[in-house]
């Protein structure tokens, strides 16, 4: 498959395929689902960064275990809209896992995903530091797929 636009995604589907959500960091990668419906994302889990080989082969697992049809990736786009090393970083990622997994995969803008949910896990889930560390990457991973599905039309 190919890098596709976000409002384009969902008409790749085929029915009862989900979304797969991704929050790429340096250390980790936060996973989040979406449900059939494509209405809801929920967390999944933290992928700790090795060898891509090794990171590829999760997500191939995942993919094939939870029925999943497309991936949105966040792009960590700079508060100026421009786009640096970090972007260009999760770019090249996506090059390299077509090369692995047969998906579609659409970009979205994440800034400040990560502060946001930060916020909320201290603010209202009231989180110790060490729990917010444990949760905080695919939490993002979903606030991101979050915001893609409410996009889409």
């Amino acid at each position: 498959m190919a890098i596709t636009a976000v409002d384009r995604i969902r008409d790749t589907l085929k029915p009862g395929q989900r979304l797969l959500g991704l929050d790429i960091g340096s250390k980790t990668i936060g996973l989040a689902l979406s449900d059939v419906t494509l209405t809801v994302a929920s967390p999944a889990e933290t992928i700790k960064r090795g060898k891509f080989a090794a990171d590829a082969g999760r997500l191939s697992v995942l993919i094939a275990e939870e029925n999943v049809g497309g991936l949105v990736l966040g792009l960590p786009v700079q508060m100026d809209g421009t786009e640096g090393r970090r972007c260009q970083s999760v770019r090249h990622f996506a090059d390299n896992l077509l090369q692995h997994i047969d998906l579609p995969i659409a970009f979205w803008d994440e800034r400040l995903s990560t502060k946001a949910v930060e916020r909320v896990l201290i603010d209202e889930a009231d989180m110790t530091r060490k729990r917010r560390a444990e949760v905080i990457d695919k939490m993002a991973a979903a606030y991101i797929l979050q915001g893609a599905l409410d996009s889409m039309p």
